[in-house]
């Protein structure tokens, strides 16, 4: 059992796995999981706890991050929970519906947990962590295009 990572370490993992597009994270886990098929600590057994199960959340906003709260309106989460063979219990949620990725999500959040983390954040968090920077620096330049420059002119008459 690995403990070396804070709370604030998981909850950056959880959350890039949640916002992780689904196909580059199955692609990731496969290659991650079958560089050895006789090693059962990269993708061992494990046990449900909460199968992946589709539902809503109410997602609340402020403004300018400290106004009253509201409800903003309902999101679709699919959440699951499990338990590796030895213990470790994972947990993933993911917007959506998609049952594969909250399953994966899970996974890695247990194998995290474990002795595995290092081999799974250069394989998997890593990767990820760069693709969201990239896709996010790409929104921001697109924006930045958009920027329209307003200034006044002194026109002398006082």
């Amino acid at each position: 059992m690995n403990t070396d990572f804070s709370p604030e370490d998981r909850k950056a993992w959880m959350s890039l796995l949640a916002q992780a597009d689904e196909t580059q994270l199955a692609a990731l886990w496969r290659d991650f999981a079958d560089v050895d098929a006789a090693d059962t600590a990269r993708d061992p057994g494990f046990d449900w706890l909460r199968p992946p199960e589709a539902g809503g959340v109410m997602v609340r906003g402020r403004m300018g991050a400290v106004g009253a709260p509201f409800n903003l309106g309902e999101m679709t989460v699919t959440r699951c929970a499990l338990t590796l063979r030895d213990g470790t219990v994972g947990h993933g949620y993911v917007q959506g519906r998609s049952k594969p990725k909250a399953e994966i999500a899970a996974k890695i959040d247990a194998l995290m947990q474990t002795d595995v983390a290092a081999d799974l954040r250069a394989a998997v968090l890593v990767p990820l962590q760069a693709k969201g920077q990239a896709r996010k620096e790409a929104r921001a330049a697109k924006a930045a295009a958009t920027k329209v420059e307003f200034f006044t002119m002194v026109r002398g008459e006082d």
